[in-house]
């Protein structure tokens, strides 16, 4: 029997529309390629190459500075006064500075019990600190369940106060604005904060406040996170890989240079006449901690990290959550670029220098640049060249700067070295979502003011029947499903089959594992699943 031909099989008109839009689409790339691809990827290849010097250039610099400081030992207590505050016979506990402790919450159902025990367990004299629990919560249970664990620390001698407000606005700048003006805030001279999730350790006061107490130029001393939960999950291990960088080399950085770094808006002790004199709490971005540190620095107000004291945190460890927590996180400090850019460059309180590090190191290169190049260059514009041989990317900008600046990044965290392939992946994908909220920022459009309060699971999903949940999930399908990430997956994957097939660059290695990594986050299977979370 002599074989039928799949093509004999397709009605004639078909196979000639079929072959007609092939061949209009084959002319129509023909007659743009040349004139108008080209060009524009070309010019897109070059701001991506000088985007991506001006991140290595950056690193090297931070590379620099962090290894100097760490081999002269340039710690905080070297460079300001610092001694232990001491008992006076004749004054007693009037030798003691008045310290005010904030706890901004929001239906912090998993973790209030745990920041609020470690608030009221903080070493200090009993009549010189005051707790101030901010409680924004819109769930009369977990409203109730806050008050009663206050009251509870009350009924045992603890100075702490319950305070709530009939309305959101602002959202956590909002509470802390509010909770300063009570009456009983005026005797204070400090005012420490810490998150829901944050757990401070008893001699937190006594490592902090002596900076404050003897420097009166010191505004702000900032401790470091610690990660109680980074080996939860693949998604905590990498999230402790991009914070360790940002406190071990970033913050020191900035400490031991300019005196000036983001607050991390929480496990941070203010001086509150240098916050009143910086204009207070401002609701105009989502980030309004760095909005005061960029103020109170621009008044020649100094800040401190001290990166050997820890402060136990928790990593939002669902991928709905960290996702709405990075859009906060480059949103905001994109948008606050915007709005305040023109008053650095115009401040005459601070130095030419501090005021190029500020605008360019802290804001253009670090909160801007990082998140573009990283999106655009390694996910956009290097899986295009496959498509368009014409335009090459060269070896030096699309391996070795990568390389180093991957490497940089990973010293935070040596632990986790065996896992940098799986986290430059992580980073690439994350960086869309940065990248969009970046521009949201600069252009103020959208959901530039988007507040969603970070999920945090406590103790919760290691209770067995959590854990149970975890281990089968009940979800309908598509519940999970990101249409970006699919999307992006599907275009890398392309690429990378295009460049197998008919390519040069040798991409397609890299182009198939990244491809990957944007459809597993693009299903949800990263992270830790709550059901109805």
């Amino acid at each position: 029997m002599e074989r039928v031909s799949t093509t004999a099989l397709l009605p004639e008109s078909f196979q000639g529309a079929r072959d007609d839009i092939t061949d209009q689409i084959g002319f129509i790339w023909g007659q743009i390629k040349a004139p108008l691809i080209v060009p524009l990827l070309k010019v897109a290849v070059f701001i991506c190459l000088s985007m991506s010097v001006m991140l290595f250039v950056e690193r090297v610099y931070m590379a620099v500075v962090i290894s100097f400081v760490k081999l002269i030992g340039y710690k905080p207590e070297k460079r300001y006064k610092w001694e232990p505050i001491r008992d006076d016979v004749e004054i007693g506990n009037s030798a003691y500075p008045m310290v005010l402790v904030q706890i901004p919450m929001y239906n912090e159902k998993e973790v209030y019990q745990l920041s609020i025990g470690a608030a009221c367990g903080l070493s200090w004299p009993s009549d010189r600190i005051i707790i101030q629990v901010l409680d924004d919560s819109t769930d009369p249970v977990i409203k109730n369940l806050v008050e009663l664990e206050c009251q509870r620390w009350a009924s045992k001698g603890i100075n702490i106060k319950y305070e709530i407000r009939d309305n959101r606005n602002g959202y956590k700048a909002g509470a802390l604005k509010e909770g300063m003006k009570h009456s009983y805030v005026k005797e204070c001279d400090y005012v420490a904060i810490f998150d829901a999730d944050f757990q401070p350790e008893p001699d937190y006061l006594w490592r902090t406040i002596p900076f404050l107490a003897y420097n009166p130029d010191i505004a702000l001393v900032q401790a470091r996170w610690k990660f109680v939960n980074s080996d939860e999950c693949l998604m905590t291990r990498m999230q402790e890989m991009s914070l360790n960088y940002h406190f071990t080399v970033e913050q020191e950085v900035g400490s031991s240079t300019y005196a000036f770094f983001g607050f991390n808006g929480t496990a941070g002790v203010w001086r509150i006449s240098a916050l009143n004199e910086a204009g207070g709490w401002k609701d105009r971005t989502t980030v309004e901690d760095m909005d005061l540190a960029v103020r109170a620095s621009l008044r020649g107000w100094k800040f401190v990290y001290v990166g050997d004291l820890k402060v136990k945190s928790e990593l939002p460890s669902t991928f709905k959550a960290f996702r709405y927590q990075q859009h906060r996180w480059s949103c905001g400090p994109a948008n606050l670029f915007r709005k305040m850019a023109m008053d650095i460059a115009r401040n005459n309180k601070v130095t030419l220098w501090k005021k190029v590090h500020v605008i360019y190191n802290f804001f253009f290169v670090r909160k801007i640049v990082a998140h573009i190049v990283t999106f655009i260059f390694y996910c956009v514009i290097m899986p295009a060249t496959v498509l368009v041989p014409e335009v090459e990317i060269p070896r030096w900008g699309a391996v070795y700067i990568p390389s180093i600046i991957t490497i940089l990044n990973s010293i935070g965290t040596p632990r986790s070295l065996h896992l940098l392939v799986f986290w430059i992946l992580f980073e690439n994908v994350m960086a869309m979502h940065r990248t969009i909220a970046t521009f949201i920022g600069l252009l103020e459009i959208g959901r530039v003011n988007e507040w969603v309060v970070t999920e945090k699971l406590g103790d919760g999903v290691k209770g067995k029947a959590a854990t149970k949940a975890i281990k089968k999930p009940r979800f309908r399908f598509g519940e999970r499903l990101y249409l970006s990430e699919l999307g992006v997956g599907a275009y890398l994957f392309f690429c990378g089959c295009y460049d197998l097939s008919f390519g040069k660059n040798h991409y397609y290695l890299y182009l198939y594992l990244q491809s990957f990594a944007f459809f597993i986050m693009g299903f949800g299977y990263v992270g830790t699943f709550v059901p109805n979370s």
